[in-house]
């Protein structure tokens, strides 16, 4: 894939996963009435948040992008789970915004995967 897109996907998963951890670790009553319902407040908002942390730099890391789109798009999977099993698509009259963001950036963890999957292989065929 041209690496200009590839750089677009990256920025723009980095950029969504970037700006919902000022919600997790400011405590805003959305993050924290989302993750209350899960049963997971605070603990879970905030170690989410971490993961989600490290999962942005990872991303934005050329050689470390694959490993950051796997702990993303897992991490996005989990969101949008929750999202249809409990929370609901619409979150406190946010029209859906939530769970579109995780649609986004699972659809950019998914084409960084697929970009890098050889070197996922090789990952997995190492081990």
């Amino acid at each position: 894939m041209n690496k200009t897109f590839i750089w677009a996907v990256r920025l723009l998963a980095a950029i969504i996963l970037l700006q919902t951890l000022f919600f997790k670790f400011s405590a805003a009553p959305v993050s924290v009435f989302i993750f209350r319902e899960l049963g997971l407040e605070p603990h879970g908002r905030i170690g989410i948040g971490i993961l989600e942390l490290i999962a942005s730099a990872l991303i934005l890391i050329p050689k470390t992008t694959i490993y950051g789109a796997v702990l993303g798009l897992g991490l996005m999977v989990g969101a949008i789970f929750s999202h249809l099993t409990q929370l609901g698509i619409v979150v406190q009259n946010d029209m859906g915004k939530l769970f579109m963001l995780a649609c986004i950036v699972s659809i950019c963890c998914i084409t960084l995967i697929a970009n890098d999957r050889q070197k996922l292989l090789d990952f997995i065929k190492s081990k």
